[in-house]
């Protein structure tokens, strides 16, 4: 069972990265039945050594069974109460542009515990318009309804020049973690998490690799 570590002590962040990587291969585990696995399995399946799984784990407790190795599900379910997937978390999209239609549109969120709860647009043209199920609703709204609800998180999904004075004003309005789609660094206090995602970059890294194999 997890142990009450010293949260002073800083997880490294590939650790944490990891955790997800173990998760998403035990879901599927889990999904064929599968009982228990062992921490080399484990490791030999993701490309990491069975004392990095070891250690990576070990930063929250003790999971493993002697003579059984670690029960599938039992982990599963850990792993999501230490990451805060275990439960539902509300967020907001900002951008209702062709990046923003195609997130609203992604499963992905829902199947692990993340619900969107509204969009929110510049645009006088779009606002008002549909995405599925929720409507597009104007910037000015859009303070008032985190604060209202209490969202903690946000996507997003806007041009550059617009991103650090959306990202000012949802830290403002008590956003704690911010996904990030805009082609930009954002600066924003210590105590809230930007993850971002430049997706031109991550093709430009694939394309040097493949560059660099045919040498």
């Amino acid at each position: 069972m997890p142990s009450d570590r010293n949260r002073s002590e800083p997880v490294p962040p590939a650790s944490v990265r990891r955790l997800s990587v173990y998760l998403r291969h035990l879901e599927s585990l889990e999904a064929t039945n599968r009982r228990t696995i062992s921490s080399r399995e484990l490791g030999k399946a993701l490309d990491f050594t069975d004392a990095q799984v070891r250690k990576d784990l070990a930063h929250f407790g003790q999971f493993g069974h002697p003579g059984v190795g670690y029960r599938i599900n039992e982990l599963v379910r850990q792993l999501k109460a230490i990451l805060g997937t275990d439960r539902i978390w509300n967020m907001v999209l900002i951008g209702a542009g062709n990046l923003g239609h195609a997130l609203a549109a992604f499963p992905g969120f829902l199947q692990k515990g993340f619900t969107l709860v509204a969009i929110f647009d510049a645009d006088p043209k779009k606002v008002g318009t549909k995405i599925g199920t929720l409507e597009v609703l104007p910037m000015e709204s859009m303070n008032r309804f985190i604060r209202e609800r209490l969202i903690r998180l946000a996507v997003l999904a806007v041009p550059p020049a617009a991103a650090q004075d959306i990202a000012d004003e949802l830290v403002e309005a008590g956003v704690d973690g911010i996904l990030n789609f805009a082609p930009r660094r954002l600066s924003v206090p210590s105590h809230v998490t930007v993850n971002s995602v430049d997706l031109a970059a991550q093709m430009e890294q694939i394309v040097f690799a493949i560059q660099e194999e045919s040498r």
